[in-house]
């Protein structure tokens, strides 16, 4: 990052966390002592599939915010998503099980998730959009800057996708949103943003639009599901109208702080999958069982011998 942001940064200006370990950052607040987590959405029945990717029992966010020094999580839950407070929870039966079997590989990364970080819930008593989704932990998060990730968003980076924020955070001292460039065809999808190039993979945000036509699309420069934001932002959405759909969309409450004080995009350098659809869901699924060690030959082998002529459609 300090070739991103164009000259070397002393170690007191970064925040560069590691597991078990933190920096001490001087004055600056930390933007990775909290995460968010919505999941309130309907489309969290995807969520829990990808960590089977990786043969894990956390999630990839919660991963990937430990990876990244964050300490407490906040999850926003809503009505039929308890099974998500219970998978990060303790199962005494199952690792009780484990024990007499002997299967202590298992048991650890069992264990292991329940040793990762400080689990906070709270609910989101409607699917109100994830500006409302965010305002809810207003109580939790207090006076402070925190992260928010969206569990559809699995992204392999190294280093993490949050990390290469956090060090954009503590450059600049602004909210900060993961971008990615995507096709001019698929703007119409994302929120997109207007803004300068203030460092390699560094933007100064002008103007964002959420979900644009294609002709009044501003750039191809897409928000993805990594922020970084300030305790301010809360006073912005609630003051943010919701949108025709009934909702407070989180870009728009950004629109509204960004009259107010500067925000950035990072884009990231890593890839990115989106498993909130099937399609996206399946790509993930091929693309990191290749990168375990443990099924990579074997499962190319296999793929290589499937027959790869698409399926006819069924006709009725």
């Amino acid at each position: 990052m300090a070739s991103r942001l164009g000259r070397s940064l002393a170690a007191e200006e970064l925040l560069r966390p590691i597991r078990g370990r933190r920096e001490d950052i001087g004055q600056h607040q930390d933007p990775a002592r909290s995460q968010v987590l919505p999941q309130a959405a309907e489309q969290v029945s995807l969520l829990i599939g990808p960590q089977v990717v990786h043969g894990q029992h956390g999630d990839d966010g919660v991963e990937e915010a430990v990876q990244s020094g964050v300490e407490n999580i906040i999850i926003v839950t809503g009505r039929g998503k308890n099974a998500i407070e219970d998978h990060f929870d303790v199962n005494v039966e199952l690792e009780s099980f484990l024990q007499q079997r002997g299967k202590l590989d298992q048991l650890e990364e069992i264990r292991k998730i329940s040793n990762l970080i400080n689990f906070s819930y709270v609910r989101q008593g409607e699917p109100l959009g994830l500006g409302h989704a965010v305002l809810v932990t207003r109580t939790l998060v207090g006076d402070e800057p925190f992260a928010v990730i969206l569990g559809d968003d699995v992204i392999d980076a190294q280093p993490p996708a949050l990390q290469q924020m956090i060090d954009v955070y503590n450059e600049m001292q602004g909210p900060v949103l993961a971008i990615e460039q995507v096709p001019r065809d698929d703007v119409s999808a994302y929120g997109i943003i207007a803004g300068d190039e203030v460092a390699p993979g560094v933007y100064r945000i002008r103007d964002m639009v959420e979900k644009p036509p294609r002709h009044e699309a501003p750039s191809n420069l897409a928000i993805i599901g990594r922020y970084i934001l300030t305790p301010d932002i809360f006073p912005a959405l609630q003051e943010t109208v919701s949108d025709r759909t009934g909702e407070i969309q989180l870009t728009n409450g950004l629109r509204r702080l960004l009259k107010e004080r500067p925000i950035y995009g990072c884009r990231i350098d890593g890839a990115r999958h989106d498993t909130g659809n099937k399609l996206g869901f399946l790509k993930a699924v091929v693309y990191f069982a290749l990168r375990r060690p443990d099924i990579a030959g074997p499962f190319a082998e296999y793929l290589r011998s499937i027959d790869l002529q698409p399926a006819e459609p069924q006709r009725r």
